[in-house]
């Protein structure tokens, strides 16, 4: 079983100003920190944990499609440019990703 550690999010804020570069980061926060159908008015905000079962190369590539829809819809200003996995604890079943993301 595979287990969704907090993503690392490192923002490449271009020509953005600070607050909107702020305003970004704690949306993607947000989003990357729930669990698909967790919210009742949109029950597909959030990470889907379907993959959690998987193997972790399988889960991994799962989840960075997964990254990258989600953040295409819920937060149009900012564009996934690599997702990166930290394999620190994945004996224990732990993926830990690390998300470079670009404003657009």
């Amino acid at each position: 079983m595979t287990d969704i550690m907090e993503p690392e999010i490192l923002i490449d804020a271009g020509e953005a100003d600070e607050s909107t570069v702020q305003e970004v980061y704690r949306n993607l926060r947000v989003l990357y920190g729930t669990r698909a159908g967790e919210q009742a008015l949109d029950r597909d905000f959030g990470i889907s944990q379907l993959s959690v079962d998987a193997p972790s190369p399988e889960a991994e590539a799962e989840f960075t499609a997964e990254f990258v829809k989600k953040t295409q819809r819920y937060e149009p200003r900012a564009r996934v440019t690599r997702v990166d996995w930290i394999n620190g604890e994945r004996e224990n079943g732990n993926v830990h990703p690390r998300l470079e993301v670009e404003l657009v």
